[in-house]
């Protein structure tokens, strides 16, 4: 039997300055998308994602779609050498280059749908960010607590909101700047073993972006979002999605609801066998690291492709 792939895909925080450089240096076909992409959005990718410092790179509207491009880029450059998944999922933002890796959604469609939902994104955190003297929202990780006391933590907590259910051990909070604040004091008072404030825009996956799902229903309601055609995982219900119609209404969830990763985590792990791959497509390592820390980590390991060396050794 040969083997089967299955690609996850990077959310926000994972960009780096300079990311994808590389790659795109030593295969032409990585290059032509970073060229598609900024054609089809009108901004010049390669400026954002080589020239830009990594305050201006962290923005919503840029962070989403350097990820995306760099994560479609490296899928291209698979996909060249006879590497397709099988299996497909995507951390929070990553869920687009994952929809389109399913077939749900055409290339021009995801880099559109990226592009304005960075854009409402940001603009709703921007508005959260006045509404509280300037002082930017975000999420913070804690580590070493248990979902259930995190959920405790914050159920005292005005504005805060567990968000991304990473592992049994590591929930990432999303909340205004004072709500973060009073949960990484009281979490490392509850013994967590870090709480660290995140490299993103704005408190993510919480009720408090339910301003920015209504703006993106709105502005998908006319893209045609397909039937997946590998399996396809969602960070709303955690559970394969299996219709374009379910997939299309979950895109506006997702912007208030958790994302239920260690769920998706065992329902890839219940479809695979000893004849599968799992690999990280896409910048950083969060997602490997991750998956090393299940019980699934006995059988798969999964290695981060994003160099050159990576995609040669593959």
């Amino acid at each position: 039997m040969s083997k089967k792939f299955a690609f996850l895909f990077p959310g926000q925080g994972a960009q780096e300055p300079g990311m994808l450089k590389e790659i795109c240096e030593a295969f032409p076909e990585a290059r032509k998308v970073v060229d598609e992409v900024s054609a089809i959005s009108g901004l010049d990718m390669t400026k954002i994602m080589w020239e830009s410092e990594k305050d201006v790179l962290s923005r919503s509207d840029n962070s989403q779609m350097a990820i995306m491009t760099a994560s479609l880029a490296t899928m291209k450059v698979l996909e060249s050498k006879g590497i397709t998944p099988s299996a497909s999922m995507g951390f929070s933002l990553g869920e687009f280059p994952a929809l389109y890796a399913a077939g749900v959604l055409s290339f021009e469609d995801v880099v559109k749908v990226v592009r304005v939902r960075g854009q409402i994104m940001q603009k709703v955190c921007e508005e959260i960010a006045a509404a509280n003297e300037g002082h930017a929202p975000g999420m913070t990780a804690v580590l070493g607590l248990s979902l259930d006391q995190v959920k405790e933590l914050c159920a005292g907590i005005k504005d805060a909101y567990p968000a991304n259910l990473n592992s049994n051990v590591q929930t990432v909070v999303s909340g205004t700047f004072d709500a973060l604040t009073e949960v990484e004091a009281k979490a490392k008072e509850a013994g967590a073993r870090r709480a660290l404030r995140l490299a993103v825009a704005g408190p993510f996956h919480s009720p408090l972006m339910q301003k920015a799902a209504d703006e993106f229903e709105k502005a998908i309601a006319d893209v045609t979002f397909n039937d997946p055609k590998c399996e396809l995982f969602s960070n709303v219900t955690g559970k394969k999605a299996t219709s374009g119609a379910e997939i299309k209404k979950n895109a506006v969830l997702h912007l208030t609801n958790p994302v239920q990763w260690t769920a998706e985590e065992d329902e890839l792990a219940a479809v695979m066998n000893e004849d599968w791959q799992v690999i990280e497509v896409g910048p950083g390592k969060v997602l490997s690291g991750l998956f090393a820390k299940t019980a699934h980590a006995e059988k798969w390991s999964v290695p981060s492709i994003n160099t050159v060396e990576s995609i040669n050794e593959l």
